[in-house]
């Protein structure tokens, strides 16, 4: 089986939209959306996601190792010729701040549970890093709710440090983690 990461834009909005439900079903507590206020979005609401400004938003599939143009594999991965059509198992993106151009963040970040621990998420992880390296930033950040051991787990392993900021206030009075990754120096 290939991995391979795959920008996606608004046009893209019908392949992005499993992809994300699937994040919000699966972890309802580890973002800010909830699978109720995107299960019945409209097309508009999807291709308007997929808009923010200087944006990056990558969707890894499984391509049967026949990557599609525009598709970086991930290394370690091998083609299996009896797997079935491309399948998206995550996603990320990377967001500029507006305030801070030397600022970027992480958001959406998720792999399907049965493709976890096989460098899926260091690939798209290291795929916006560079990115956003290349725009000039100095910093990718994060935040991430506290419970949530195993994405801190690998957002630790990726060279992302928690950070004194406060993040977003969350329902039960908790605040989000906040993680940040130097990227002067290194993508």
């Amino acid at each position: 089986m290939t991995i391979a990461l795959r920008r996606v834009t608004a046009d893209d909005w019908a392949v992005w939209r499993p992809v994300r439900l699937a994040a919000l079903a699966d972890a309802p507590g580890a973002f800010g959306s909830r699978l109720v206020d995107w299960e019945h979005a409209s097309e508009h609401r999807w291709r308007t996601r997929l808009s923010l400004p200087g944006a990056l938003d990558l969707l890894a599939v499984d391509t049967d190792g026949h990557p599609a143009n525009g598709t970086t594999s991930v290394p370690g991965r091998h083609a299996d010729p009896d797997a079935g059509s491309v399948r998206a198992v995550g996603m990320a993106s990377g967001v500029p701040d507006a305030d801070d151009p030397r600022r970027v963040e992480l958001i959406s970040m998720w792999v399907a549970p049965d493709e976890r621990r096989r460098g899926v998420a260091r690939a798209l992880i290291g795929a916006v890093a560079t990115w956003a390296a290349e725009q000039g930033a100095r910093e990718l950040v994060l935040a991430v709710v506290p419970d949530n051991a195993g994405a801190r787990e690998t957002y630790a392993r990726t060279g992302f440090s928690v950070t004194d900021d406060v993040g977003e206030a969350l329902p039960d009075g908790r605040h989000e983690i906040v993680m940040r990754r130097d990227l002067e120096g290194r993508p």
